[in-house]
């Protein structure tokens, strides 16, 4: 019965982990090493956290799918507060 709440949490913890990582990723060049390293970060702290929430490699599409999401909400967030977009 907890098993859904935990995974609902590591969701939510890659999303809210990525929208500052996005937020900064939207200020630097696009395709430079900052904006992969931006982007590509939270990777291990996500798999830290799904290891030890005991979940296995076929929870990585929602675990992706909730950095990805971040990454989009922290971009626009950059973009709305400078007057981008």
């Amino acid at each position: 019965m907890h098993l859904p709440f935990i995974l609902f949490g590591l969701v939510l913890a890659a999303l809210l982990i990525n929208v500052p990582l996005g937020y900064v990723r939207q200020g630097v060049a696009k395709f430079s090493f900052a904006w992969y390293f931006y982007i590509h970060i939270s990777i291990p702290f996500i798999i830290y956290l799904r290891i030890k929430s005991g979940y296995s490699w076929k929870f990585i599409p929602l675990t992706i799918a909730g950095a990805i999401i971040g990454q989009i909400i922290g971009g626009r967030i950059r973009r709305k507060r400078l007057g981008d977009g």
